[in-house]
């Protein structure tokens, strides 16, 4: 963990010693805002490497990203990370948002290529004006200047990938642009996370790769989440947790093992740290640090 604000998240990565990190979406009103800040502040005591923000489809919440980010960096003592898609904006506009999250003093970013407008599975069509590949965003975004960039990694290879090695050469690229760190999608199976690292390694990828996390509370809703990404919940995951499907209590304290336990070998096996995706709440987060005894 690191206090350090300074430095860029691959940086603090590098230098430091185990990541521990956050991401939040943009609240869409004001119960949902209160509900964001309470989540940072629940977890602000952990002092997380860094906290990241999502990016609406289409940068419908650009705005509000822009400014929660800019309000964590501010407000807290947490180093921000916004994100930024290539979907629905030109090469100006792109810089536009840049500028605006320096602005903000948000010095970080996460780019992606972002989903097609149409949905998940459809194709992708590029703005006119504006860029096809998340490596153009990344080299965008160093062209700017003033930004640590982190990229999307999928331990089991993006949907639109045509092999898992193809999609190692699009990370690749990504790093070749000017990335300095990855994030996971979530995933359920270490063996996954060490497949794309054991790739990737091989292939030339030198940044750290973090894992992303993310504790199962509500195992239809996971599913679905796993769907839009082109993957399923891997079967004995699935059994293992809706063994509980009667009892909600249950089930989600049995999905909250599942993940401590992925957490636990994760750590064992070497990787630099770990990304929770919090949907906005700290409970399940602070759950699973207790059982890795992670304490303030």
């Amino acid at each position: 963990m690191a206090e350090d604000r300074t430095r860029g998240i691959g940086q603090l990565i590098r230098d430091g010693e185990r990541s521990f990190s956050f991401e939040f979406f943009p609240p869409k009103d004001e119960a949902g805002e209160e509900q964001l800040w309470r989540a940072i502040r629940a977890l602000e005591p952990y002092r997380p490497t860094f906290v990241s923000v999502t990016y609406g489809a289409g940068g419908s919440t650009r705005d509000t990203t822009v400014r929660v980010t800019g309000r964590i960096a501010h407000e807290t003592t947490l180093t921000p990370m916004g994100h930024l898609t290539c979907v629905g904006h030109t090469r100006e506009e792109l810089r536009g948002i840049l500028a605006s999250y320096d602005a903000a003093g948000v010095h970080n970013v996460l780019a992606l290529r972002g989903d097609p407008a149409g949905g998940p599975g459809t194709p992708w069509t590029a703005t006119e004006g504006g860029l096809t590949y998340a490596d153009e965003l990344v080299a965008l975004a160093r062209e700017v200047g003033g930004f640590s960039v982190g990229v999307a990694a999928f331990p089991e290879g993006h949907r639109e990938a045509t092999s898992l090695e193809h999609d190692v050469q699009v990370l690749l690229n990504k790093q070749r642009a000017g990335a300095e760190f990855a994030i996971t999608e979530m995933f359920f199976r270490a063996s996954d996370y060490f497949g794309l690292v054991e790739r990737g390694r091989a292939a030339g990828v030198e940044i750290p790769i973090l894992p992303g996390i993310m504790p199962i509370t509500n195992l239809n809703q996971i599913k679905r989440m796993a769907e839009l990404s082109g993957r399923e919940v891997p079967t004995e995951v699935v059994a293992r947790v809706a063994a509980h499907e009667d009892d909600p209590v249950a089930l989600r304290a049995e999905g909250i093992a599942v993940a401590a336990e992925l957490c636990e070998a994760l750590l064992a096996g070497g990787a630099p740290g770990l990304h929770f995706y919090t949907l906005n709440r700290s409970k399940a987060t602070l759950e699973i640090f207790a059982a890795l005894q992670i304490t303030v």
